[in-house]
């Protein structure tokens, strides 16, 4: 049976992944004319930057945001229909998906506690610990690339690289800690089941996004774009 996380995304995505994509070939040394073509060259953030990208609506404390937007710990993050924001704060770089609302707490730009309430969030993270909270679901992560989808049933989590643990929200004893290489252990966290974390699927995510979102902290994934050593997931884009 189909779960209801495995679809297709908006038209919207193919643009953008084309525009991932010639930053990434543009740094492996490709003409500088297929990254014109394609779309601008990801680098790390100006450090008066938030938002490397503000597509439809976006809001930041329900006002309006712009490439001039910043975003610190302890604001929130929404986008509507057809929208998406690409953004950082500190170390940490995220990709927030349409329909999705993320709230952070903390200081400055230290955001420790994470919560998406509805959506879908891509993230990187630098090695300060950090706690997400999901609709059925706790994690603890470090240093890891993630990607989840939450509604009111369960969550999706693919730790795309890294360690990340997960525990059931209501239930901490219901628990399973996951480190991969690259999106090797996906898990649904199901509200209520004898089994209540399970395997899932590689869906809805791709490593040209994870590399793009790696390049505005300064950093790269611990894997090349062409990995042959996994099996076929990460061509999804």
């Amino acid at each position: 049976m189909p779960n209801r996380f495995d679809r297709h995304e908006d038209p919207r995505r193919a643009f953008l992944v084309k525009a991932l994509a010639a930053g990434v070939f543009a740094a492996s040394g490709l003409p500088a004319a297929h990254a014109q073509l394609l779309g601008r060259r990801p680098a790390r953030m100006p450090d008066d930057r938030s938002f490397y990208e503000v597509s439809g609506d976006v809001r930041v404390n329900a006002r309006a945001a712009t490439l001039q937007t910043r975003v610190a710990a302890g604001d929130r993050v929404e986008t509507g229909a057809a929208s998406q924001a690409i953004f950082v704060i500190g170390d940490d770089a995220y990709l927030l998906r349409s329909r999705s609302r993320f709230e952070t707490t903390g200081s400055g730009l230290v955001a420790d506690t994470l919560r998406v309430v509805t959506g879908a969030l891509l993230s990187v993270f630098g090695r300060r610990p950090k706690r997400m909270n999901l609709h059925t679901s706790a994690l603890g992560i470090r240093g890891t690339g993630l990607y989840v989808e939450t509604d009111a049933e369960q969550d999706y989590v693919c730790t795309c690289y890294g360690e990340v643990s997960i525990a059931a929200a209501d239930d901490p004893s219901m628990s399973e800690r996951v480190a991969t290489r690259h999106h090797d252990a996906p898990r649904y966290v199901l509200k209520s089941a004898a089994q209540r974390i399970r395997p899932a699927p590689f869906i809805n995510h791709t490593d040209l996004e994870l590399m793009l979102i790696e390049a505005l902290v300064g950093r790269t994934t611990p894997f090349p774009l062409f990995d042959e050593d996994y099996g076929g997931a990460r061509r999804r884009y």
